[in-house]
């Protein structure tokens, strides 16, 4: 191994364990399986590894940040895989950006450049060829500003516009079609047993109920989170907010791992058995974008994680959750959002030719710019004062070709460089190398 390549190795090992320490000391398990996922391929690695590539970026001469557009908020964790379904608080099914646990403010740049650079790795994987990746992602990005343009020229009320079920194609309308196939009592089943006429959790690998201590803290979180949830979506049905059961639950994604979470029944819209609703109350994660942007002011806006994130939500989401929310347990803050029925992730794995990538990168691409230029009507937008759309225009200019060239030319070399700290993380790991974790353990 050269001196350049045991310097990168020991640079991700040293990334991760400090982007990871307290929860590596606490699930160590967890992590044993959050890394063996990241393992299998440079995409699931690049996935679970947003805290490596905002460290890279703190190094990276970004031209197209000034004093505005480098603190806007942003996804933080935009890839090709973080794009959804989910039923808004107007009623309509809408294919958006979705897990928003990285969200922050910073460079507008470095979503587009996250993405375009997990579309390079997906390219590499897929086996296309070199110039048709570079297409596609310039496909994305004309797409993104377009829809910027149209967002500052218009005087139409753009906060409206959505990917839905009847202005949309292809493999985004495929997939809001599998979503409207789902359905609450589907979820329901698979979640929760009818017993003495009364519906409750099972208990299972990922569920367990709690003793008595557990369940009152739980419960007194539960009342804390309810007086966060704006007066225009909270119901004022008397049974509404009723908690039936509650559980611990694990099982989230890669970037999840070892994050306390619960899972809360509740009674919904009437006091129908099908009708009951799941809440997902998860403790929120450290963003990874928080280690690059030293702003205090930023920092000190946010009581803690669970408000940061649903405070970014709101701020990068139309028509948000009716039941997003945030609340504390043991002064650690938690965000608390329904387990929707109503949830179907873009599947890529049967989108694999150029020519059905293109149409749906332009989607994902307008849908990008509406989540930095749209927001909530509850949106708190104290933080940025100024119209994003305009300045990522003024930033821009007349050299939108020269932006699309640059961050191309960016994605297909990170994700070079994510290759090659794949294979560097797996070495690593089997080696037992990162915070003591053995992956033969």
């Amino acid at each position: 191994m050269g001196s350049d390549e045991a310097t990168r190795r020991q640079q991700v090992i040293d990334v991760l364990t400090q982007a990871f320490d307290d929860l590596l000391r606490t699930d160590p398990r967890g992590f044993r399986t959050k890394f063996r996922k990241m393992a299998a391929d440079p995409f699931a690695f690049y996935r679970g590894s947003a805290c490596l590539f905002y460290a890279d970026m703190a190094e990276v001469e970004d031209r197209w940040a000034d004093d505005r557009t480098s603190r806007v908020w942003i996804h933080g964790d935009l890839h090709a895989e973080n794009f959804g379904t989910y039923m808004n608080a107007a009623g309509l099914l809408v294919f958006d950006v979705n897990d928003f646990d990285e969200a922050y403010l910073g460079h507008f740049s470095w979503d587009l450049r996250r993405f375009v650079a997990s579309l390079a790795l997906m390219g590499w994987q897929k086996a296309l060829p070199e110039d048709d990746v570079r297409s596609l992602a310039a496909r994305f990005l004309h797409a993104y500003v377009d829809q910027v343009r149209r967002y500052d020229e218009t005087e139409d009320d753009l906060d409206e516009f959505a990917l839905r079920l009847d202005n949309t194609e292809g493999a985004v309308h495929d997939v809001l079609q599998a979503a409207r196939a789902l359905t609450r009592i589907g979820l329901l089943e698979s979640m929760t047993v009818v017993a003495d006429r009364q519906r409750r959790f099972v208990d299972g690998p990922t569920a367990r109920h709690l003793n008595a201590s557990e369940r009152s803290m739980v419960l007194a979180a539960f009342d804390r989170y309810l007086e966060t949830i704006p007066e225009s979506k909270r119901s004022g049905r008397q049974v509404f907010y009723d908690v039936k059961d509650v559980v611990a639950s694990t099982g989230f994604g890669i970037g999840s791992a070892g994050l306390p979470a619960y899972n809360v029944l509740i009674e919904g819209y009437n006091q129908a058995l099908e009708n009951d609703i799941v809440l997902s109350m998860k403790q929120g994660n450290r963003p990874a974008v928080s280690q690059v942007v030293t702003d205090k002011r930023i920092g000190d806006f946010f009581e803690h994680d669970g408000h940061r994130t649903v405070v970014s939500q709101r701020a990068l989401q139309v028509h948000t959750d009716q039941f997003l929310g945030w609340t504390t347990i043991d002064g650690t803050g938690f965000v608390v959002a329904e387990l929707s029925p109503y949830e179907a992730d873009l599947d890529w794995s049967e989108i694999t030719e150029p020519d059905e990538m293109a149409p749906l990168l332009e989607d994902l691409g307008r849908a990008t710019a509406k989540v930095h230029c749209a927001s909530d009507e509850d949106s708190d937008e104290e933080l940025v004062e100024f119209q994003t759309e305009e300045a990522i225009l003024a930033v821009i200019g007349d050299q939108e070709q020269d932006f699309v060239d640059d961050l191309v030319e960016f994605a297909m070399a990170y994700a070079g460089t994510a290759r090659r700290d794949h294979a560097l993380f797996v070495d690593a790991f089997r080696a037992g190398e990162i915070a003591g974790l053995s992956a033969i353990q």
